[in-house]
């Protein structure tokens, strides 16, 4: 099996992305992983520290490690969005096969020292183990939003800028890095979600030399999609839009089945509506025509 370095270099080499997508339960798990098989690409399972300590970690890897072994497939399991060294720790020496420190509410001098300690301990564990960072603010929540999150950067000069995501890979030795470039976590109610800065990203692709991570996708157009992936992202993270499937779904379900009490019998629409929902984004980021 390909580790999950190898297969985020194919995929910038053909110009595509890898989905991530993050899971709350074994709905989600089977939602993905069925999305990914359906069309033949490798995906990423996301849990951030709330998802990681509900579904539990070691049980998380040991759920796509039983379906890569079983089925001898390229599904990869990520932590995102850890907040500490302390977590960073815990998921490398349960090897999660990638993991994300976020600092990006820390000092820039913070962010990267925090960082550093991070990569140079997942290394000391396995060097197969990739560590992303992250820089500049783009919220925290995923979720429906009445307005852009406060401090988020909606602004070519909020935005991480090539110099600065220069130095801090080369700083820090990260071997993936998501900057701000009009990306938010979350799905704006009433309006679109922001434009992203395609040619920032392509920018920020050529100083760092490392693969690009974006984050925030749900919400964003597929145009902008398009774009970005052309410009240098390898992956993209998809949260909201899959809770906005599992909720409407499990509302439709209980709605129309008021006297069902097998949860199976409950659940089989919301894992057909999150199904749905990732393959187009599958579909889309893999460049294949709809």
């Amino acid at each position: 099996m390909k580790k999950l370095r190898e297969i985020i270099q194919e995929a910038e080499e053909k110009k595509v992305a890898i989905g991530h997508f993050n899971i709350s339960n074994i709905e989600g798990l089977w939602a993905v992983f069925r999305a990914a098989q359906k069309y033949d690409v490798p995906v990423i399972i996301g849990l951030s520290e709330g998802e990681c300590s509900f579904v539990g970690a070691r049980q998380a890897v040991a759920l796509v490690r039983s379906l890569r072994e079983q089925y001898n497939y390229p599904i990869y399991l990520n932590a995102d969005h850890t907040f500490s060294f302390k977590k960073v720790k815990e998921v490398v020496d349960i090897e999660f096969d990638s993991v994300v420190y976020d600092g990006a509410k820390l000092s820039y001098e913070e962010n990267i020292a925090t960082t550093k300690k991070c990569v140079e301990y997942a290394k000391s564990v396995s060097p197969n183990i990739l560590i992303e960072a992250e820089m500049g603010y783009i919220g925290s929540s995923s979720k429906i939003l009445d307005e852009i999150p406060e401090g988020a950067g909606i602004s070519s000069e909020m935005f991480t800028t090539p110099v600065e995501a220069k130095k801090f890979v080369e700083k820090t030795g990260v071997d993936l890095f998501a900057p701000s470039v009009g990306n938010i976590h979350g799905m704006l109610k009433n309006i679109a979600n922001p434009s992203l800065d395609i040619a920032r990203i392509k920018e920020i692709r050529v100083a760092t030399g490392v693969p690009l991570v974006l984050h925030g996708g749900s919400g964003i157009s597929d145009k902008n999609f398009r774009e970005a992936i052309q410009a240098g992202i390898s992956v993209v993270h998809i949260n909201t839009e899959i809770r906005v499937a599992y909720h409407d779904a499990i509302v439709k379900s209980l709605k129309e089945n008021p006297d069902e009490i097998a949860p199976y019998r409950i659940m089989k629409p919301v894992v057909e509506a999150m199904q749905n929902v990732i393959e187009q984004r599958i579909k889309l980021f893999s460049g294949f025509s709809f």
